[in-house]
């Protein structure tokens, strides 16, 4: 008997995956199909949808990975606030709601191009970063508040006050390309007012 076949069938293994894993499999492959529809629909508000859904399947591969803090997170930050301020964007500057022809710039090899580069760079970098990184069962849980919130405002306080002040200079932006600009009335108008 082959060791795979030794190692399957006296415990887990890569040939007896858990109802977990394998969860977690389908709902990556949705999310990937979601993150894939967002950037390739013609419709701007389809796309924003697309992305609730990617948004939502990534909070779910938090909860199946026991982070259920990070998982709430997720909903309420990036699908609640980042998506309603997308939508909000598009309404207020009066995007194309249809189909747009110019949402594609016939770029489609490079964006490909660069889209596949920058997926490799970044499993690269995960992979050798965390290449013998183990998690010990024995301590507390890894998704635990307390856990997370020594993380993020020990280590990652820069990128987290920057992401805010970038969400808050894309609603101004919004609110300012929304203001109309008050027309100049022309004499004849305003004479005919007068009489």
């Amino acid at each position: 008997m082959s060791p795979a076949v030794h190692l399957a069938a006296t415990g887990h293994g890569f040939l007896s995956p858990t109802g977990v894993e394998i969860a977690f499999l389908l709902v990556g492959i949705a999310t990937l199909g979601a993150a894939v529809l967002t950037v390739t629909t013609k419709q701007l508000v389809h796309a924003a949808l697309w992305l609730v859904v990617a948004l939502g399947g990534i909070a779910v591969e938090y909860l199946l990975l026991t982070a259920e803090f990070i998982a709430w997170v997720q909903v309420l930050i990036y699908v609640g606030s980042v998506v309603v301020l997308l939508l909000f964007g598009l309404m207020l500057t009066k995007a194309p709601i249809g189909p747009s022809p110019d949402a594609d710039s016939g770029n489609r090899p490079a964006a490909l191009a660069v889209a596949v580069a920058a997926a490799g760079v970044l499993v690269w970098v995960v992979v050798d970063a965390f290449r013998t990184t183990w998690i010990e069962l024995d301590k507390g849980v890894q998704g635990s508040t307390a856990v997370s919130g020594e993380s993020l405002f020990r280590h990652w306080v820069l990128p987290f006050e920057a992401l805010s002040v970038l969400l808050l200079a894309a609603l101004v932006g919004a609110i300012v390309l929304s203001r109309r600009t008050a027309e100049p009335r022309d004499a004849q108008s305003v004479g005919k007012e007068k009489r």
